[in-house]
């Protein structure tokens, strides 16, 4: 067991297994509760979802706003990336709508259309305004008529949407008044701070039935590269757009259960004017102890067996004392920030998720959600992402104890994972580079993000 901190919120050590086998944990950074008790896997928990059609070419790509045959469904292309001639990719920035079809997009990054924290938001309450990429790229939409009407349609919708009365929508789009709401409301559509990064394929290559969906597990190895290196991407942009952003929120939603609207492949980012309470508190322990991602996750994780894949830049475990089973990935590169590290160490954390992803499959719902520094932050804190596997649902005694039952001990993940990798591996799944199990090599402080650690 690891030894108390000052700083450490957790009233218990982190694993404690009682004779009966009941396992308590507590998350050393949270201080999150958590049970698993023998027996509770085995009640029956029911299974809804809808009824699976056919999948043909004709609808293939036009079952949600996010395919690619309603490309104007979604808000104006902010940027996408694309597989040249030569096979390599490229990232287009700022299309107009006369260009979305020149190519085929791998992934595309547009504004969410309902804002966690709107344009208005950052123009009231700190005098931002969009950056000169951001108003070129309005300014090129908005010179071609198809765009003016793209950017009313979605206004249109989302005013319907929000309640607005049918006449106070047609009194804003009145011949004098059109092109004044089109710039005033449509900015957040240009110079926004959230984003949503939306994945080419609704269904898996060749799919015939609904229920054969295209998760981040079922991308090759090299596409999933690309998908997390995109998102890194729209991150750095984020940051550099706005200078009142002080966190950006990256998180991905897997199937309706983890709390996604729609059933596509995406992973969102939202800038905000706060760190969060999580990255709070973490601060604050940071500063006590700064090697403590060292000793209480990836050492605490090695001295327990819970360690289950590795590469030369990234290790991924078992996560304790989290709501749901977890899965966690921390990078061990020097550097913090994701969007400046090279592509090896990005790449490492990419192919360590992506496993995690196809042990977890396509029909587990699944929140990702990414760690990393705070640009205003002078503490060494590593880039990190853990996936939950959200396969319970929270209840009374939950809410009236703040306990929580995990009815997968870590261990126990961890062997489950370890044997769907392995399958895995030998179908030729995963990318190169990738130690399992016993091959894994434990090494102490093996993240390098503390500079007092050589």
């Amino acid at each position: 067991m690891i030894g108390h901190s000052p700083m450490n919120p957790a009233p218990v050590p982190p694993l404690t297994t009682l004779p009966d086998g009941t396992i308590k944990q507590v998350n050393p950074f949270s201080g999150t509760e958590v049970w698993t008790v023998p027996g509770r896997a085995h009640r029956p928990v029911p299974r809804h979802g809808p009824a699976t059609v056919e999948i043909t070419d004709d609808n293939r790509d036009a079952r949600t706003d996010f395919g690619l045959d309603c490309m104007l469904k979604t808000t104006p292309e902010k940027a996408r990336l694309v597989i040249d001639d030569n096979g390599e990719p490229r990232i287009l920035r700022g299309l107009t709508v006369s260009r979305l079809h020149e190519t085929t997009p791998l992934f595309r990054r547009v504004a969410n259309l309902y804002e966690i924290l709107t344009y208005t938001y950052w123009a009231v309450n700190y005098g931002y305004r969009m950056d000169a990429l951001a108003a070129r790229h309005m300014a090129e939409y908005l010179a071609e008529d198809a765009g003016v009407d793209h950017v009313e349609e979605l206004l249109r919708t989302r005013m319907e949407r929000a309640g607005v009365s049918a006449d106070e929508i047609e009194a804003d789009f009145t011949r004098d008044r059109r092109m004044q709401t089109i710039h005033e409301k449509g900015s957040a559509f240009f110079g926004g701070g959230h984003d949503i990064i939306i994945a080419r394929d609704h269904y898996i290559p060749g799919a015939t039935r609904s229920d054969q969906l295209c998760g981040s597990g079922e991308l090759d190895w090299s596409t999933h590269r690309l998908y997390i290196a995109f998102t890194v991407d729209a991150m750095d942009r984020l940051y550099r757009a706005n200078p009142y952003v002080r966190y950006v929120a990256t998180f991905q939603n897997w199937l309706p259960p983890a709390g996604a609207s729609v059933e596509h492949l995406h992973k969102q980012l939202v800038a905000i004017d706060e760190h969060g309470l999580q990255n709070e508190t973490e601060i604050a322990q940071v500063r006590a102890n700064p090697n403590m991602y060292n000793e209480w996750a990836a050492d605490f994780a090695g001295r327990h067996n819970l360690i289950f894949a590795e590469n030369d830049h990234a290790v991924a475990f078992a996560g304790f004392g989290h709501r749901y089973p977890t899965l966690e990935v921390f990078s061990k590169s020097a550097t913090t920030e994701p969007w400046m590290m090279n592509d090896e160490e990005r790449d490492a954390v990419a192919d360590l998720v992506h496993a995690c992803h196809i042990a977890a499959g396509p029909e587990t719902p699944s929140n990702e959600e990414w760690l990393h520094r705070p640009l205003d932050v002078d503490v060494p804190m590593p880039w990190r992402i853990v996936i939950k596997w959200r396969t319970s649902t929270l209840a009374g005694f939950e809410g009236g104890t703040k306990i929580f039952i995990n009815t997968i001990s870590p261990a126990a993940l961890k062997d489950r994972v370890l044997t769907s990798l392995v399958t895995a591996r030998e179908g030729g799944r995963l990318a190169p580079g990738i130690r399992l199990g016993e091959e894994c090599i434990f090494q102490r402080n093996s993240l390098k993000y503390n500079p007092a650690i050589k």
